[in-house]
C-alpha cells in the first residue's frame, strides 16, 4: 500500500498548510488514517488521526490549530494547520493502520517538509 502525502512547505510562523494524503483505494480499507510528525533529534509523534467510524484525535500540541479531515470520495486524507509555529517545524509522515489478529499493520507514506520560519 503507497500513501501518497503532499502540501508540505516553508510558511512563516501563524501562517497555515494543508497537508493531503492520497490513498490507492477506498480510506475505509484502514481502521484508522493519520498524520505522525518528526523533528530532527525526536521520536516520531502522534499528530492527529481520524478512525473509520469518524472519530478524531489531536495531539495536546496541536489542539484548537490542527484538523484532521476525509474526503472519501477522493481516498484522501488531510491535516489543516493554522497557527502554525517553529517547534511545528518536522517531516509529516501520513499513515494507515488495518487491525490484524496479532496487532496491527501500519502502512506509511513518503513524508513531507514542513518548515515554520520568519
Amino acid at each position: 500500500v503507497q500513501l501518497q502525502a503532499s502540501g508540505g512547505g516553508l510558511v512563516q510562523p501563524g501562517g497555515s498548510l494543508r497537508l493531503s494524503c492520497a490513498a490507492p483505494g477506498s480510506i475505509f480499507s484502514f481502521n484508522g488514517m493519520g498524520w505522525y510528525r518528526q523533528a530532527p533529534g525526536k521520536q516520531r509523534e502522534l499528530v492527529a488521526r481520524i478512525f473509520s467510524g469518524g472519530i478524531t484525535n489531536h495531539a495536546d500540541s496541536v489542539k484548537g490549530r490542527f484538523t484532521i479531515s476525509r474526503d472519501s470520495a477522493k481516498n484522501s486524507v488531510y491535516l489543516q494547520m493554522n497557527s502554525l509555529k517553529p517547534e511545528d517545524t518536522a517531516v509529516y509522515y501520513c499513515n494507515a493502520y488495518v487491525r490484524t489478529t496479532t496487532g496491527r499493520t501500519d502502512y506509511w507514506g513518503q513524508g513531507t517538509q514542513v518548515t515554520v520560519s520568519s
